[in-house]
């Protein structure tokens, strides 16, 4: 069972990072010019972030296993057609979808390790051990896909076909998981894929177009609305999607801006140091994904080292040190950036990296161990739509500060310094975690 739940945690992460070296090469292939080149990134974004409440709530209600397999299904047939794709608009339909499947597959892929590890101190470990898969796929992914890409750009998701055909098989072996049947809450549904899936298309066209222009107004005024009609649905329809008393488990409200921090340090310090290699210092492809090389390996040790930190010590510790190491690797790394040179930034970026790693599984599991196990996957949904909004956010605000060309080094340094500020501050409301797991049972 962990194999499979790590091996869909390594898909989803190695399919946010191993496309974007193939870009340059799709893009000669199938034109679309610079939108299509990001949107082929962002369509997979867009629908991972706004379909993870209905994931998560879908887990629950049909079973953790049930969902998985439906969301292998989806990832396979989407893989395959992003392979196959005639034109970037295919393409872009294609990665659309494919992220759908991404969304159902993670809160299920946690819900798994939630029911196979009831014990608080297994499944510490467990989680280390899920953790792995997506701490390998930010090991390979870069190199890899420029591997991949000087042969054939559909390389880079025909890989995905073996890995998704294995898990399925794998997942004939999983016991059926427990489901909570009860009626769809389609209100409050619609209204958060609308409200989500606006406010993350916002925040991506705002990075590129600035946030006062019309077509992102026009985005975000919905998006807003849509959100506080889905928090009034909510309170008050017998069986939400997102119960509010979720908001009580004292673990889960501290979880949500430690996840939503730590993703605008990772995606965003990824995103904005991967631009600066290339366009800045003009490293190759492969060269610059070579620089996340040394951060990708004690990610790893990091992932592995988290579950007997977190039983031994309580979750406060890795959680806090893993937030103050990467605070410090980021405030190294905008001090030593004007200096251009790729070892240093490399060695900047190994506590961004090992911090991280230390931190996630032991807050994944102040989450898990705060809620009711029927609850598993909707709360594991909560805590990933904070993450992956808080990678949208990184990502459009970082992009429009690092837009223009004679500014890189100072939007790339003022970056890394609000990345740096937030985990800060992240840490030091992460000091009210118990020091053992409050375990609801």
């Amino acid at each position: 069972m962990i194999a499979v739940a790590s091996m869909g945690f390594f898909l989803i992460t190695l399919d946010i990072s191993i496309v974007n070296v193939a870009l340059a090469r799709i893009r000669a292939e199938l034109g679309g010019g610079t939108v299509g080149q990001q949107w082929i990134i962002d369509g997979y974004t867009l629908l991972f972030a706004a379909l993870l409440l209905f994931a998560g709530n879908l887990s629950d209600r049909i079973g953790a296993k049930r969902a998985m397999t439906l969301g292998i299904t989806i990832f396979t047939v989407t893989s395959a057609a992003c392979a196959f794709a005639p034109s970037a608009a295919v393409l872009i339909a294609a990665r659309c979808v494919q992220g759908a499947g991404a969304a159902i597959m993670l809160p299920a892929s946690m819900a798994l390790v939630r029911e196979a590890f009831p014990d608080p101190a297994r499944r510490a470990r467990a989680l280390g051990v899920w953790a792995v898969g997506g701490a390998v796929a930010g090991l390979i992914g870069q190199p890899l896909g420029g591997l991949l890409t000087t042969v054939d750009w559909r390389w880079v998701f025909t890989i995905n076909l073996p890995v998704c055909v294995g898990m399925l098989i794998f997942l004939r072996a999983v016991g059926s998981s427990p489901t909570q049947p009860a009626p769809f809450d389609w209100a409050g549904q619609g209204l958060a894929v609308l409200g989500l899936a606006t406010l993350v298309y916002g925040l991506i066209e705002g990075g590129h177009s600035g946030f006062g222009s019309w077509p992102v107004l026009a985005a975000l005024v919905p998006a807003v609305v849509a959100l506080i009609g889905f928090l009034l649905v909510q309170s008050r329809v017998r069986h939400p999607m997102m119960p509010l008393g979720l908001f009580r488990a004292r673990g889960v409200r501290l979880a949500l801006p430690v996840g939503f921090a730590f993703m605008i340090g990772n995606y965003g310090n990824v995103f904005v140091v991967s631009l600066f290699l290339q366009q800045q210092l003009r490293l190759p492809p492969l060269r610059a994904g070579l620089v996340f090389l040394p951060a990708a390996f004690f990610a790893i040790a990091g992932n592995l080292a988290s579950g007997p930190v977190t039983n031994r010590y309580g979750a406060r510790l890795p959680v806090v040190s893993g937030l103050v190491a990467m605070a410090v690797g980021l405030a190294a790394m905008l001090i030593i950036a004007p200096l251009g040179q790729p070892l240093a930034i490399a060695a900047c970026l190994v506590p961004v990296g090992a911090g991280g790693a230390l931190a996630m599984p032991s807050v994944t599991g102040v989450v898990l161990d705060g809620v009711p196990a029927r609850q598993a996957g909707t709360a594991s949904a909560v805590f990933n739509t904070f993450r992956q909004v808080g990678g949208a956010v990184a990502i459009a605000v970082f992009g429009a500060l690092i837009a223009d060309p004679g500014r890189v080094v100072f939007g790339l340094r003022l970056s890394l310094g609000i990345a740096a500020a937030l985990l800060l501050l992240a840490a030091l409301s992460s000091l009210r975690i118990h020091a053992r797991p409050d375990v609801t049972p």
